[in-house]
């Protein structure tokens, strides 16, 4: 990987953990955070397109089928997160998620766009998504299940966060996939890739809060700021993603991207106080051993 690609990545994940932590608590609201986050994103980036380069290109209808179905793959990523979050734990969706994701980006990669890493570099991909999936599952280490009765469970239960976590992973690596293959088959614009993804989000959102729109103005008006950096923060993470997937291969791309699981993880064991700081910073490194791996 070039270290043009590697600095995208790396400060794509910078800001993607940024957003996260400022939204902290705030992005758990469900449906009402994803339609300001849609319209936020739509708002603050917009005026960016024309210095940017337009949409990169004259094939219009490619850009619009483009953006539509990546518009359709991201709001099918959340919902399955979100009803993942309601029915399942936290710890096993998130890592499941986040680790499934890259490595089937991987595969795919390799096997649609011929990509052929070095031998290191693969093994690089496999100590990072270990780390990641290590740093979900640490809230969970060494806890048993246990009925209402207060007895260990004679028969252990399946979080089912575990099967929306693996539909939410197949999510990540389909969206990855085809926004690889839109911006570099067109040569779109990562901006203005972004910012049709986000406007056509909009519809989608605004049919899951129809009847609150009271609610959620009031949403608004409470939590601008948050809602603001989000706007202008997660649409930056995934902008210098797009621009480093035109470079750099996408079986590199989006595990590095996954960096952020890390930062944030910091931040709870230290800023938060969270539990387990100890393995935390353990699995941090495992994720940090595997960048340099990458990096080589």
């Amino acid at each position: 990987m070039s270290l043009l690609a590697f600095v995208l990545v790396f400060s794509a994940a910078v800001a993607h953990a940024s957003w996260n932590v400022l939204a902290h608590g705030v992005s758990r609201a469900g449906y009402p955070f994803l339609w300001w986050g849609a319209v936020s994103s739509t708002l603050v980036w917009i005026g960016a397109v024309p210095f940017t380069g337009g949409i990169g290109t004259g094939d219009i209808g490619g850009f619009v089928l483009g953006v539509l179905v990546s518009s359709v793959l991201h709001v099918t990523y959340m919902v399955v997160l979100q009803h993942g979050y309601r029915v399942g734990n936290l710890s096993t969706v998130y890592a499941t998620a986040r680790g499934t994701g890259p490595f089937l980006s991987v595969i795919i990669a390799m096997v649609l766009f011929g990509e052929r890493p070095a031998p290191i570099a693969l093994v690089g991909v496999a100590v990072v998504i270990a780390g990641i999936v290590a740093i979900g599952f640490v809230d969970r280490a060494g806890a048993p299940d246990f009925e209402s009765s207060g007895r260990a469970a004679a028969r252990p239960r399946m979080d089912p966060g575990l099967l929306f976590g693996l539909l939410t992973g197949v999510s990540i690596a389909v969206y990855t996939i085809w926004d690889a293959f839109v911006v570099r088959a067109h040569g779109l614009s990562p901006v203005a890739f972004m910012v049709g993804t986000a406007a056509m989000q909009i519809p989608f959102y605004s049919v899951a809060v129809r009847g609150r729109w009271a609610a959620l103005a009031a949403f608004g008006r409470l939590e601008w700021r948050r809602i603001l950096a989000f706007g202008i923060l997660s649409p930056l993470s995934y902008i210098l993603v797009l621009y480093a997937i035109r470079i750099a291969p996408v079986a590199l791309v989006a595990p590095l991207r996954e960096v952020s699981v890390v930062l944030v993880s910091l931040f709870g064991a230290f800023a938060l106080r969270e539990g387990r700081p100890a393995l935390r910073v353990g699995a941090s490194a495992v994720v940090v051993a595997g960048i340099a791996l990458l990096a080589v």
